[in-house]
């Protein structure tokens, strides 16, 4: 495969195959299960996945990346929504995310420019930026708060999501909103 060539419609085809089915297989087992399982998963040959993913890593970073990229773009459709539903509305989504798939608080790390961010990091850091100054613009997310503090909590919260129940989610996106509401 020469750099820089398209893929032909048959290799986008098993590609995609490949990356959603290493998504379930890392957010099942974790990134240390084998690449033979994801390509069991795809259904398609190991060569076929060393093919498209000459390592392991490169797999995980294309997976990860894929997380990143739905995060901002969520992040980026609810920014055209009223200021405040949409904050707390993305806020939710990133943890609930993080309670069904194991180690999508890195993402969320990643995007707090944790190791190398990449350029889908930066674009859900900036997002998350935005949205974070519209609430405070609208008066429903406090004042001194900053993308670094929302992050922050963030990847706390989306850490915790993924030991808990829904029951204890919810009451503490519940007690975390009134602590990022601004003081009445």
């Amino acid at each position: 495969m020469g750099e820089g060539r398209p893929l032909r419609a048959d290799a986008q085809r098993n590609r995609a195959r490949i990356l959603e089915a290493a998504e379930a297989v890392f957010a099942a087992q974790g990134v240390s299960a084998s690449t033979e399982d994801v390509a069991r998963e795809a259904g398609v040959g190991i060569g076929t996945v060393f093919r498209h993913f000459p390592a392991k890593e490169s797999l995980i970073e294309a997976v990860f990346l894929a997380r990143v990229r739905r995060l901002a773009d969520k992040a980026a459709a609810l920014s055209q929504a009223q200021a405040g539903p949409a904050f707390y509305g993305f806020f939710t989504y990133a943890v609930e995310q993080a309670a069904t798939q194991s180690a999508y608080a890195d993402v969320l790390s990643e995007a707090a420019g944790n190791g190398v961010p990449s350029v889908v990091g930066t674009e859900l850091a900036a997002t998350v930026g935005t949205l974070l100054t519209r609430a405070q613009q609208a008066g429903a997310v406090r004042a001194d708060i900053g993308p670094e503090e929302l992050i922050a909590l963030l990847v706390g919260a989306s850490r915790a999501a993924e030991r808990v129940s829904a029951d204890v989610r919810r009451k503490a996106l519940d007690i975390m909103f009134d602590g990022l509401r601004p003081a009445r």
